[in-house]
């Protein structure tokens, strides 16, 4: 059954336990920890979008870190990735912090919302697609409640690129065949049935396998953020 709001979409998203493997790996992690957090209480939960429910921008990332999202309860939150991108997003005007911790750190974000394709941490950052399908109709929801203020999206990396466009599919939004491959600054242009527009911008994922060879830069980063915002 379909949630009717955003807060009401996050309670059902939070008591999630369709995929056995995750629950598994997400509740070990927040048991056994990482020596640098031991003495704090992991969330070990699925973790819902953060952001205002009339975002015009989207983020969507892969699924959430382990002991990032995974620990603070918060998308993108407590991580390197994180770090990265609300610096990115507080630069643009978009965040009222350029760092995100945990949860009760003040962090708002300015018309924009950050989701995540799939909503468990995975072990090795890589969920398999039967996990993909079972949080599909979250992802969905969440952007059909989304979708009567959103513009573009900006989708940070190729597994969240694919997830996206099937989603769009089935909300009645052509995709052009063969479909629009992922690439940093892509820009794709869709359009409804309904006449709705939506923007999609290809970003790499801010991770460390990323940052750290400099296959993404900050000013990357940046310059793609401002892609999305001035589409």
């Amino acid at each position: 059954m379909k949630s009717k709001s955003l807060k009401q979409l996050d309670r059902t998203i939070t008591n999630c336990t369709l995929c056995p493997r995750l629950v598994e790996w997400r509740e070990e992690v927040a048991i056994t920890k990482r020596k640098a957090y031991e003495d704090e209480k992991y969330w070990g939960k699925p973790v819902p979008g953060f952001g205002p429910d009339d975002a015009e921008l989207l983020i969507l990332g892969l699924a959430p870190g382990a002991h990032g999202a995974n620990r603070t309860g918060r998308v993108f939150t407590g991580d390197s990735s994180g770090d990265w991108l609300y610096r990115a997003l507080h630069k643009a005007g978009l965040a009222k912090l350029p760092t995100s911790e945990n949860k009760n750190d003040g962090q708002e974000l300015y018309k924009t919302r950050i989701l995540c394709a799939v909503r468990c941490a995975p072990p090795d950052n890589k969920p398999s697609n039967e996990e993909r399908d079972n949080c599909a109709p979250y992802f969905r929801n969440e952007l059909e409640l989304l979708e009567p203020t959103a513009q573009s999206i900006l989708v940070l990396g190729n597994f969240a690129w694919t997830a996206l466009f099937a989603q769009l599919g089935q909300m009645g939004y052509p995709i052009p065949s063969p479909r629009p491959k992922f690439g940093h600054g892509v820009v794709v242009k869709l359009k409804s049935s309904t006449g709705k527009v939506l923007i999609i911008v290809g970003s790499y994922h801010p991770s460390q396998q990323n940052t750290f060879t400099g296959k993404l830069t900050e000013k990357m980063l940046d310059a793609v953020i401002k892609k999305a915002l001035k589409i």
